[in-house]
């Protein structure tokens, strides 16, 4: 195996991949909401054996997660703005209906 490649030897890079991240930050903070439930259910134990913390790190991941779903919603509509200011490649027409 060699950890090396000379630039002739590099293959062009691939185009980059179109991903919906919503769905497993959604799933993520869904799970961080089960245990926060838990963790509050559970917050008399859990503070008596030292482990109070646990319900603020649940909560700090719910937070996070509604954050990074905000920031996957704002990304995804500016691709898509993005998409509809690009002009068509040449030689194609718009698919448009209301450019035809």
């Amino acid at each position: 195996m060699r950890l090396w490649l000379r630039d002739s030897e590099r293959l062009p890079d691939p185009p980059p991949m179109k991903t919906d991240d919503r769905a497993a930050l959604a799933v993520g903070t869904v799970l961080w909401a089960i245990a926060a439930v838990v963790a509050l259910v559970l917050a008399g134990p859990l503070a008596a054996s030292g482990h109070g913390w646990v319900l603020s790190a649940t909560i700090v991941g719910v937070v996070l997660g509604l954050i990074g779903v905000v920031y996957a919603q704002v990304q995804r509509s500016q691709a898509r703005r993005r998409e509809r200011a690009a002009p068509p490649a040449d030689g194609q027409r718009s698919a448009r209906p209301e450019e035809r």
